[in-house]
């Protein structure tokens, strides 16, 4: 199989980091960058991966050109939620309609792309815990082991259903654990429960995830906030499976020294995922006509925190 990893952040070289060991010989793995001059550093110098058990230099090959690597039979897309569009269109010579195509963003504003007329391809969807911080172009942190879900909105086949069962046992191997989920709906929502609740805070006051819950301020909001996603996905019989409130507080005990990728936006003065996250839950709540003002509020501060990035930029 040949094996693509689209977008160089810090997701996209954890998975290229831990999966590069562990594909067979057969096999191709390579990481696909917009950017030809930073594929050029990134093949010189390789990802440096680093966890609590100390660093790695880790080669894998770096391209930027989609037209002369050919059709690839999966790619994991790991570009922001705002890129994506561009994204597909940059990767379109690598697609085929049997090539899985594994999105891995934030939100649920991706979710649009279950749909043969907007992606000339397999659309699979994945939600991952795990904790990785960008600290540099290729060098990432490690910082917390999570669990990864696959799976599709809508059947597939089952070729599809195999290929995806592939890629779930290399990633297996290669120590991100995963499953094949039959609901990845819950499951995104799930996710997106929590991202709800945590994101925008830790931006807004600078925080890691557990610090929030030194604040009974931010408590209150992680509450009110995650509370108006839940009624959204309530009124549109989205199943869920855990109290959100309680799961979004848990992760936060657990997950107490990460950094959010909101917040490393915000430090790297980069523009954020807010409108694929909280404003998910706006649109949406304006449709079917449940207020969401706390979410409004948080995506406002989020917004003029990005005005600061426009200022960096000019």
């Amino acid at each position: 199989m040949k094996i693509g990893i689209i977008g160089p952040g810090a997701l996209g070289c954890l998975f290229a980091a831990k999966l590069f060991p562990a594909v067979n010989e057969q096999d191709e793995l390579l990481l696909i960058d917009h950017r030809p001059a930073r594929a050029d550093t990134l093949n010189d110098q390789g990802i440096l991966y680093e966890s609590n058990a100390g660093r790695q230099q880790i080669h894998i090959p770096v391209s930027s050109s989609t037209e002369t690597i050919g059709p690839c039979d999966i790619l994991f897309s790991c570009v922001k939620s705002y890129d994506l569009e561009k994204s597909i269109k940059f990767t379109a010579p690598l697609l085929t309609p049997s090539t899985l195509f594994i999105f891995l963003q934030n939100g649920i504003s991706h979710l649009q792309y279950d749909d043969k007329k907007t992606l000339p391809a397999i659309p699979a969807f994945a939600t991952s815990s795990e904790g990785a911080t960008l600290l540099a172009s290729g060098h990432i942190r490690h910082a917390g082991k999570g669990q990864t879900f696959l799976g599709f909105l809508s059947p597939k086949g089952e070729e599809a259903n195999q290929r995806l069962h592939a890629i779930t046992d290399i990633l297996q191997s290669g120590g991100i654990t995963s499953t094949v989920s039959e609901d990845i709906q819950t499951r995104l929502w799930a996710k997106l429960f929590v991202n709800v609740g945590i994101n925008g805070l830790t931006a807004i006051y600078n925080r890691t995830n557990g610090q929030l819950l030194t604040s009974c301020a931010a408590r209150g909001k992680i509450k009110r906030l995650v509370r108006e996603a839940e009624q959204v996905a309530r009124t549109l019989d989205i199943q869920i499976d855990e109290d959100p409130v309680t799961a979004t507080l848990n992760v936060c005990k657990r997950t107490a020294r990460n950094i959010s990728s909101m917040l490393q936006d915000v430090r790297n003065h980069r523009l954020t995922e807010i409108n694929a996250i909280n404003g998910a839950i706006c649109h949406l709540g304006k449709k079917i006509n449940i207020a969401t003002p706390f979410n409004e509020q948080i995506i406002s501060q989020v917004k003029t925190l990005e005005k600061e990035y426009d200022k960096h930029q000019k």
